[in-house]
């Protein structure tokens, strides 16, 4: 026994001493590679979205305007417009870009706005890149276009690297940047919890998901707090261009070109846009559906949150004392939840003094991380004992078979206090969140705005689309309605339901 753990002894410290070595290198290759800091440019007044939101901007002077957006294809249409008519700058943060269909399609525009001589900064986290760096390489080598890794891995090439790398680098590369941001020539922005990719924009026919989600579009005063947020990112020492990362691999923009082209004829993608133009139509950017109100408020985490040093600025201190301060009704939103003792003991108190609070995330049935369901599961009786109000999303009867089509999975991420209060971004109600993760998000309390994701709440709450847990004794049931009620997690195979419980009693919660 002695010899194990004097043998465990000296493999920790190795790995101590391991780790602290290669964050050291890291760091010093990160400050050699940084590259030119850069800000936003200012809005002005020739171009396309100049001309679309300047009035409306004039006409509520000094108030910021607010539009929500849950239409997948709507929101794909948009930001193809949105490229499509900016004639000075596209700024775009994400922390996925996937290199599918309407990855590529999104891509293609952000080229054809670079070949008229818009400025493109696409900034997004290494987790989803690493593996695919031929596509935004071929972006990077067009001179209007950069593109930087937010905390990236250094070895590219080479898997053995790459692990050994990762193996001393864990807790560095376990803090990521999750923020969506698509901003427009300083004119009209989108934010919320929607990246880029086939699942996001209801295109992933040959996938068993598509996500339900949301975008807030905004306009306004509240964009130079999106520009600031960005410019942070973007400027910050965890920020590196891609090109900083390879200087061998040769990349050709014309090849990419190309490449893009034969994907344009394909039936499959011109099925897709076909059915975006029929759903959207020729109409303009949705911008009389903005609300203008006084408190718009963007919020983000700073950059420094991913080294985890201290925690002022960080967003849950904005955020959190809005949602536990309720005094009548909670509704809470989010794909991920795992509150930590803290975040389970508030929202506890607040259904003890009389707050109404429900809650919606996924089942185990349609979530995509079985391992954060798992943490999820451990708090769910203790939450359903103290009157809090759970529901999951999208499961259905047992033994029903999966529907031909894909299945929706909640992505969306808002909470609405009193009525009075509301948020949407990126922040999921989890540890990951709220202690390793960089978020934004926007706070507002116009009441149509306000009403329009209540209904949101109310489709996502129903009978139709979530399952409501209830209790009998100590064993938890779902129930649909009328339906009688069933004792095992819905629609979910055995292994899912093994692998959820084992993880729901591990000690890995605040990493989830």
């Amino acid at each position: 026994m002695m010899v194990w753990l004097a043998w465990l002894g000296a493999l920790a410290a190795v790995l101590a001493a391991g780790s602290a070595l290669a964050l050291w290198s890291y760091g010093r290759f990160a400050r050699r590679a940084r590259g030119v800091p850069s800000k936003a440019l200012p809005p002005g007044v020739d171009g396309s979205l100049d001309r679309l939101i300047a009035p409306l901007e004039a006409a509520h002077r000094g108030r910021s305007g607010a539009a929500l957006m849950f239409d997948p294809l709507q929101a794909f249409d948009v930001r193809l417009r949105m490229a499509a008519m900016a004639r000075r700058s596209l700024d775009l943060l994400f922390y996925i870009w996937y290199d599918d269909r309407t990855g590529r399609l999104l891509a293609q525009a952000l080229l054809d706005a670079a070949d008229r001589g818009v400025r493109v900064r696409l900034l997004l986290d290494d987790v989803n890149v690493l593996g695919r760096d031929p596509t935004y390489l071929a972006l990077d080598r067009h001179p209007n276009i950069s593109v930087r890794l937010f905390n990236p891995i250094r070895s590219r090439d080479s898997t053995l690297r790459r692990g050994v790398e990762l193996l001393f680098n864990l807790i560095r590369y376990n803090r990521r940047m999750h923020g969506k941001i698509w901003l427009a020539d300083g004119r009209l922005a989108l934010v919320g919890g929607r990246n880029v990719g086939d699942v996001y924009f209801d295109a992933a026919t040959d996938r068993r998901r598509n996500n339900d989600d949301c975008d807030l579009m905004l306009a306004g005063p509240v964009l130079r707090a999106v520009e600031r947020c960005f410019d942070a990112h973007w400027n910050d020492g965890m920020a590196l261009p891609i090109s900083s990362l390879w200087h061998k691999r040769r990349t050709s923009l014309p090849r990419f070109r190309a490449q893009l082209d034969r994907e344009a004829r394909e039936p499959a993608l011109r099925a897709y846009l076909e059915r975006v133009a029929a759903h959207c139509g020729d109409a303009p950017l949705p911008v009389a559906g903005l609300r203008w109100s006084g408190r718009i408020e963007f919020i983000a985490d700073p950059p420094e949150k991913a080294l985890g040093t201290g925690r002022a600025g960080w967003l849950p201190e904005a955020l959190m004392p809005l949602l536990f301060e309720a005094e009548k009704r909670v509704r809470i939103m989010t794909p991920y939840f795992v509150p930590g003792q803290e975040g389970m003991a508030a929202l506890v108190a607040m259904a003890e003094r009389g707050v109404r609070v429900e809650l919606v995330t996924n089942a185990l049935a349609v979530a995509d991380h079985v391992i954060v369901h798992g943490a999820y599961r451990w708090y769910r009786r203790r939450l359903v004992e103290a009157g809090v109000i759970l529901h999951e999303f999208a499961a259905r009867k047992a033994r029903v078979p999966w529907p031909v089509t894909p299945r929706k999975m909640l992505h969306g991420k808002a909470f609405i206090v009193d009525d009075r209060l509301a948020f949407v971004g990126s922040f999921n109600f989890d540890m990951r969140s709220a202690f390793l993760n960089t978020e934004t998000g926007v706070v507002f309390d116009d009441p149509d705005l306000i009403a329009e994701l209540d209904a949101r709440f109310d489709w996502a709450l129903s009978p139709e689309q979530s399952y409501r847990l209830t209790l009998e004794g100590r064993l938890m049931g779902w129930a649909r309605g009328a339906q009688e009620r069933v004792m095992l997690e819905p629609d979910s195979a055995a292994p899912r339901r093994v692998l959820s419980f084992l993880i729901g009693h591990l000690p890995v919660h605040r990493f989830l």
